[in-house]
């Protein structure tokens, strides 16, 4: 028998297999045709069956890309109300650094993005009124960010637990110039964990005294009324030449002019402003007293010296009032900037009898007047010119080289300059009294002890002090 002969059985499971399947169909479409039950048990639908022709990509693609009528895109939110936000609102943000934190809420609010400035601020500085106020800011669409000191530190009103900022903005279109800006003033508090929080914002507007710009004709409106505020607003007048701003904040007799005058001329002089990191540092802050360090720097921007200012109000009801302020470092520091280490140079010195003088030197055998000594007296013509009830005396001094005529005739001539100059600049003749003392009243002993000539105690007693206690 050939090999090819022998056949294996065959298997007939493929055939069965056929015939089930069509038998399955043949049973399922019969159903389906006289109308029996579908899978939920209602009646199975008995129209014939007509297949849709597959749709080609671009019909799939225009299908996705148009909602049917009367649907709003999933992409597209309404704008939420002040309430709604409010509603939803947490603790707000915390930085390490309160900068970084402003500037993110600055960068917002140049933006738009009032939902993202509130959840930056938090719920415990914002309320319903501020934050339609902030609305009404973003959507004016007039302002934006200051390109200068776009965030800037006011001080502690507690040491390194809570401080006050301020957020600067500018009006488009028109150049920074003189004008004093909005502001929006935020207090921070910092956490255990050392990260700062906002605590208070403080709006323009509503919220505080319109911004003015600094006026030497005009008292001086409070932003903040509290006691750094106060304390800041005094300096900064000061900073600005503005007596009359500064002097608005002065409990009257505990400050006297002549030290306010003083703290005008050794900061113009001197070209000191307040340091850009914790200006004014809270050394206590009571109910009814408060004490800060104000801290200055001159314009190379290295450390210079520090001064306390005192603030004090009568009651919780009452405003606050600056009542001492100590220069005796700052007055040390100027000494050796401007005259070159000679504390006699200072424009301010403590009056035997009681009170603060403001004083003006001269060389020896000199009446002349010097630049330093003229920049001086604009300032004390300024504040004769606010009121022509005001009057001052000038009274001249020399040491003691010389006779007594001579001397007298001297300090005679050193009172006259500084009347003359006086007169020059628009200041009545009414309002100025001067007086030659000669070598009768010296600051400093002529001699020493031994008998031998003091060369500094002259130089201290070559001046013209100037009386301004009005």
């Amino acid at each position: 028998m050939s090999t090819y002969d022998f056949e294996e059985p065959r298997s007939n499971f493929g055939l069965y297999l056929i015939v089930a399947f069509l038998a399955a169909g043949l049973i399922g479409g019969g159903v389906f045709l006289l109308g029996g039950k579908d899978d939920d048990g209602g009646e199975a639908n008995t129209s014939p069956v007509q297949e849709e022709p597959a749709k080609t990509p671009e019909q799939f693609e225009s299908f996705e890309s148009d909602p049917e009528p009367g649907e709003e895109p999933m992409d597209i939110a309404a704008e939420l109300t002040p309430e709604e936000i409010l509603m939803d609102l947490g603790m707000g943000v915390a930085e390490l650094e309160p900068e970084v934190l402003l500037r993110r809420i600055g960068e917002s609010l140049e933006k738009g993005e009032i939902e993202k400035v509130a959840g930056l601020i938090g719920k415990d500085a914002l309320d319903e009124p501020r934050l339609r106020q902030l609305q009404a800011l973003l959507e004016s669409g007039n302002y934006q960010l200051s390109t200068m000191d776009t965030v800037v530190e006011i001080g502690e009103l507690e040491a390194n637990r809570r401080s006050r900022w301020v957020l600067n903005l500018e009006e488009k279109g028109k150049t920074l110039g003189s004008e004093v800006l909005p502001k929006i003033y935020f207090d921070l508090r910092r956490k255990r964990s050392g990260e700062w929080q906002i605590e208070k914002i403080v709006l323009p507007g509503a919220d505080s005294a319109k911004p003015e710009m600094a006026r030497e004709d005009q008292p001086q409106k409070p932003v903040l009324t509290d006691s750094l505020g106060i304390a800041n607003e005094f300096l900064q007048a000061a900073l600005a030449q503005n007596f009359n701003g500064a002097k608005s904040f002065v409990e009257t007799g505990k400050v006297s002019d002549a030290k306010i005058a003083g703290l005008c001329i050794i900061f113009e002089e001197a070209r000191y402003r307040l340091r850009p990191r914790k200006p004014l540092r809270a050394m206590f802050n009571r109910e009814l007293t408060a004490g800060f360090m104000a801290h200055v720097q001159d314009e190379t921007g290295e450390k210079a010296a520090e001064f306390g200012v005192s603030v004090q109000r009568a009651a919780p009801d009452q405003p606050w009032r600056i009542t001492e302020v100590n220069l005796d470092s700052l007055l040390a520091d100027y000494a050796t900037r401007v005259a070159g280490g000679d504390v006699h140079y200072t424009p301010l010195i403590k009056n035997p009898g009681g009170g603060d003088t403001l004083i003006l030197y001269f060389g020896f055998d000199e009446d002349g007047l010097t630049p330093r000594t003229t920049r001086q007296l604009d300032i004390v013509a300024g504040l004769l010119k606010l009121d022509s009830s005001k009057k001052l005396t000038l009274s001249g001094h020399t040491d003691s080289l010389g006779s007594d005529d001579y001397n007298e005739n001297l300090s005679g001539r050193r009172a006259g300059a500084v009347k003359k100059y006086l007169l020059r600049v628009g200041v009545p003749p009414s309002q100025i009294i001067t007086l030659a003392e000669g070598e009768a009243k010296p600051r400093l002993p002529n001699q020493t002890q031994a008998g031998e000539d003091n060369p500094t105690g002259r130089r201290a007693n070559r001046r013209t002090e100037i009386y301004l206690d009005f």
